[in-house]
């Protein structure tokens, strides 16, 4: 699988917040036929701050890395593939959080694309929670842009069905969209809300 994957029509993934290693900690990503096609093995250390996005093989599409400020907020950054040591491809950084007296989770964050901090960088994502722990999407250009991604909870059948666990969610991709990317910042968005 190519590490830059796009369709040019929408797509629908099922995540599962569970690990394929036994004892390990992570998710599994399926496409609408039911095939692996993303994860994440943490192996048994839950709340890493260090995780990588796997295609079903075990290539390592992007290295992610957090870093907790004060009070518990932070900031996660991508790396394309294994090295951690060259130009983060991404920042995504909570603009809102908990404070000393509000312990609300977080419900939004900016993506900041490129990194470049010598040249300037401008916030290309922004990722917005919505009602309910595992709701949100992932809006191009920040304010007043258009929804690339949006993750809810699965239903079954299809729509209009019974809600599934927790730990089962949909996440519908835009068209001509960057589906390893959206996927990373889908990843780190869980991470910092501790959906997976």
């Amino acid at each position: 699988m190519s590490d830059s994957r796009t369709s040019s029509s929408k797509e629908t993934y099922t995540i599962w917040t569970k690990s394929l290693i036994f004892h390990g900690n992570g998710c599994t990503v399926y496409d609408s036929k039911g095939v692996i096609v993303y994860r994440v093995d943490n192996y048994g250390v839950k709340n890493s701050r260090e995780v990588q996005l796997m295609d079903l093989e075990g290539n390592v599409l992007f290295s992610l890395k957090g870093k907790v400020r004060t009070c518990g907020s932070g900031c996660w950054y991508g790396y394309k593939g294994t090295s951690t040591k060259e130009m983060p491809w991404f920042q995504a950084k909570e603009t809102k959080s908990c404070g000393i007296l509000n312990r609300s989770p977080i419900r939004e964050c900016k993506v900041i694309m490129g990194c470049d901090y010598a040249r300037g960088t401008q916030e290309s994502y922004k990722i917005e929670g919505k009602s309910g722990k595992s709701g949100f999407r992932v809006v191009e250009g920040g304010d007043g842009g258009g929804a690339v991604a949006e993750v809810k909870k699965k239903e079954s059948w299809g729509g209009g069905g019974v809600l599934l666990g927790d730990d089962v969610l949909t996440l519908v991709v835009e068209p001509n969209v960057d589906h390893s990317l959206v996927m990373a910042l889908v990843i780190v968005y869980g991470l910092m809300r501790n959906i997976i």
